[in-house]
């Protein structure tokens, strides 16, 4: 999964927000390798959780049952892919957090044990 920089806007309004964004400037700089590996970080948590925010946010049928079909325009699709995208960044931190506060109490009980003087 590559990011589509094209995706967000028309060749006029791309060449315009792309001088003003930082931003985007940055990304354009980037090896596409880094963003791949970056979106592929995310774990199995995160990526379900996404999955259940964005099919919260379409609605979710049973396939079985229905043909689904959603129309959208680009704008729309570009926000709900940006509130996809805020959320997963929002998650990560959340998962670092916690990972951190698990390590610093396992420090913590570590260091707390009695030490046996011989």
């Amino acid at each position: 999964m590559i990011f589509n920089f094209d995706f967000f806007s028309s060749e006029s309004e791309q060449a315009e927000q792309q001088e003003s964004n930082s931003l985007m400037q940055y990304l354009q700089r980037q090896n596409p390798e880094v963003l791949e590996r970056v979106a592929q970080s995310a774990s199995p948590e995160i990526k379900q959780m996404i999955a259940q925010n964005v099919q919260g946010l379409v609605g979710m049928l049973p396939s079985e049952d229905f043909q689904v079909q959603i129309t959208t325009d680009r704008e729309n699709l570009a926000n709900l892919l940006a509130s996809a995208m805020m959320t997963g960044y929002f998650l990560s931190q959340i998962e670092q957090r916690r990972n951190l506060e698990a390590a610093w109490s396992n420090s913590e009980s570590f260091n707390s044990k009695p030490s046996k003087n011989i």
